[in-house]
């Protein structure tokens, strides 16, 4: 199941009152290619403007980190403000609720790094292994 089939059943079970798992319902705000780190970025270093974002993910297209953005603003794990100045600029920052994600988010960093080597060297050897 994506991260969208999650999202969606997870509220239309909320809407209707058929629902109750807690863990399913904070995978679904969180599940989406790029929230997680989005989430990250925001708590650990500082608000962003949308075009530092779109820098720090190359990969991402414009369409799908505004998609990732507008869930997560949704959700009220984001906030998002527009300046007005001589340029108008947005940046978004972790609301209240989103910054109670973020030993959650920081706990999945921790067992990243930790586990990194492990599944570098599992790719090696599985590699080395369909060489020969």
């Amino acid at each position: 199941m994506n991260g969208v089939d999650l999202r969606s059943e997870t509220f239309h079970r909320l809407s209707n009152n058929d629902f109750n798992c807690e863990k399913e319902l904070t995978m679904s705000v969180i599940s989406g290619k790029y929230k997680v780190v989005i989430i990250w970025h925001l708590g650990n270093e500082r608000p962003y403007r949308y075009g530092e974002l779109s820098r720090l993910f190359k990969q991402i297209s414009n369409r799908m980190l505004t998609k990732q953005l507008r869930e997560l603003e949704h959700d009220d794990i984001i906030r998002r403000i527009q300046y007005q100045s001589q340029v108008l600029h947005t940046e978004y920052s972790l609301t209240e609720r989103g910054f109670t994600l973020l030993p959650i988010v920081n706990s999945m960093y921790k067992w990243g790094q930790d586990n990194m080597d492990f599944y570098v060297e599992q790719l090696h050897r599985q590699r080395e292994k369909n060489e020969k």
